[in-house]
């Protein structure tokens, strides 16, 4: 991405307040994808980012500076976002670009990615070309080099039209279950090891989404009752995600 795209949260637009609150509502979507990008010998996506509001107090304190800047390098826990900053600030003076930042959920106010030329998420994005013209809704594609298509139409997962289900479950998820299966044969202590977060596996792939993967994951007896630092257990991701159809996995087991 060229250039330095971002745009300030000032607004009481109902409709721009809309896109933030959905793309929040669908970023395990976007967070599930570049899991499985993250596994992928062969890359799938051509670019993944997500936009963060920053701000910084001033001397009034109902009127703090914000900035909504793109950043890239994602990694996600379930409660906060990990990445580095790829915008220069404005406004701001306590954050740079190429700085490493950690920000709760609250503070996402889009996330985009792209793959053969089509876009997924960008609600904001496509809020702001519903009041372009045409030409300068071509101009704006150029300057991103992406096609974003009808802005009427905001996808977030791969043949969401073709294939609806696939917003239930990944195909990579049910593609991968017999190597999954093989791994944990051969390394059965994935089973239970913890990171330094105090995550599992069993965490990882519940924040994913990955419902075969869980299904699995809990066939081999996995601890569904192991906790992150921070007290957590999978199904408590999995409410928290909203990831509907993994909570029943975990109630029949």
């Amino acid at each position: 991405m060229s250039g330095n795209k971002l745009f300030y949260s000032k607004t009481d637009d109902p409709k721009m307040l809309k896109a933030f609150e959905k793309a929040q509502e669908t970023f395990k979507y976007f967070w599930r994808e570049l899991s499985w990008e993250y596994r992928r010998i062969v890359p799938a996506l051509d670019m993944a980012y997500v936009k963060i509001a920053f701000t910084e107090p001033t001397e009034n304190p109902d009127s703090p500076i914000v900035e909504h800047m793109w950043v890239g390098d994602i990694d996600f826990n379930g409660d906060v976002i990990r990445g580095r900053l790829i915008n220069t600030p404005n406004e701001l003076s306590t954050i740079k670009n190429g700085d490493d930042v950690v920000v709760p959920m609250e503070q996402l106010s889009d996330w985009l990615f792209a793959s053969q030329d089509k876009t997924y998420g960008g609600f904001t994005i496509q809020q702001l070309r519903s009041q372009m013209s045409a030409e300068e809704r071509k101009e704006h594609d150029d300057a991103w080099g992406l096609n974003f298509g009808d802005f009427n139409e905001v996808f977030v997962v791969f043949k969401e039209k073709e294939n609806p289900e696939n917003k239930i479950e990944h195909p990579m998820s049910i593609n991968m279950k017999e190597s999954l299966q093989e791994f944990l044969k051969t390394n059965p202590e994935q089973i239970t090891n913890k990171d330094a977060e105090g995550y599992t596996f069993l965490h990882r792939e519940t924040i994913a989404g990955n419902k075969t993967s869980v299904e699995i994951l809990l066939q081999h007896g996995v601890d569904q009752q192991a906790k992150t630092q921070s007290g957590k257990t999978a199904l408590d991701f999995a409410k928290q995600l909203n990831w509907e159809h993994l909570i029943p996995l975990f109630d029949a087991n």
